[in-house]
């Protein structure tokens, strides 16, 4: 199918380019989905989408890292960005470290012991990191991801070995740490559901429509509807799975949700004055131009 999109296209599989390919499907195949679901079985499903708005200024901290992407302190946008990143990672660890009171349960149950509830708090820690370290390496994969595009331009063919290596590297490792059979097998249950909306739904229609909304809105419209997917999770998790609402969960999640827009808000405006530079000049060759 890739081959259908790019007949025309003249850039060659390199070693460094397998070597790209390998990264990418070892950060956003393995590490980044294994992380994620060990995260999210030890906490729940409201924590991991609200860490999730995390992505953004983790990406901004890699790039301005790696050399991607300028950070000229005195500007205002990146003053922004820098703020934005430090609050919303302020949110991250109210999130992680605690909990408080409860806000919201609709199970009598969940009072327990002591012992119970310090057995509790150490998963959520324990998951809360995982989800970090599943954003963390999505973030990786963000930044990697756009410099290999651009020495292989060709969208298509490059996701598709992507996906190619992160099912590799995922299978390899899957075998390595669960040798049981019966684990392999899917039944006519939910974890059957589960791997086909997983794919159909979560892999291809949402990520289609969010190539459609790129396009023709950009990736910062995109990311501001990050925290609507945040509420609907924790929604969702209160009425259906029973998921008990702390205060650490409500507070964090805000926290988080005030550094992203304030890291979007600096984005939007390096993007304007960008695109107030390029436009300057051209005016001025047209003024000149007209002139006798």
């Amino acid at each position: 199918m890739p081959n259908l999109y790019f007949r025309k296209n003249d850039a060659k599989i390199s070693m460094v380019i397998l070597r790209d390919i390998f990264f990418l499907g070892l950060l956003g195949g393995v590490l980044g989905r294994t992380l994620y679901y060990i995260g999210l079985k030890d906490t729940s499903p409201s924590v991991a989408t609200a860490l999730s708005n995390l992505i953004p200024s983790m990406t901004f901290i890699l790039a301005v890292l790696c050399r991607k992407e300028p950070l000229d302190i005195s500007k205002l946008s990146a003053q922004a960005k820098v703020g934005g990143t430090v609050v919303a990672l302020a949110g991250a660890t109210i999130m992680t470290l605690y909990k408080g009171c409860v806000v919201i349960s609709l199970n009598s149950a969940h009072h327990g012991t002591a012992a119970s509830k310090l057995h509790l708090k150490k998963h959520w820690f324990k998951g809360s990191l995982m989800l970090l370290g599943s954003y963390l390496s999505l973030s990786a994969f963000y930044v990697l991801q756009t410099v290999t595009v651009k020495r292989y331009p060709a969208p298509i063919t490059l996701t598709s070995l992507n996906c190619l290596s992160g099912t590799l590297l995922s299978a390899i490792m899957a075998a390595i740490l669960d040798h049981k059979a019966s684990s392999w097998t899917l039944s006519w249950d939910m974890s059957l559901v589960a791997v086909l909306y997983s794919g159909i739904v979560v892999f291809g229609l949402v990520f289609y429509l969010q190539a459609i909304v790129a396009r023709t809105k950009g990736a910062v419209f995109i990311t501001a509807f990050g925290p609507l997917g945040t509420v609907i999770a924790t929604i969702m998790a209160v009425l259906l799975l029973g998921d008990v609402l702390f205060l650490g969960s409500v507070v964090g999640p805000v926290v988080i949700v005030v550094g992203l827009y304030i890291t979007l808000w600096g984005k939007e405006m390096e993007k304007e004055k960008k695109l107030m530079e390029v436009a300057t000049p051209s005016q001025c060759i047209e003024i000149t131009s007209e002139k006798p």
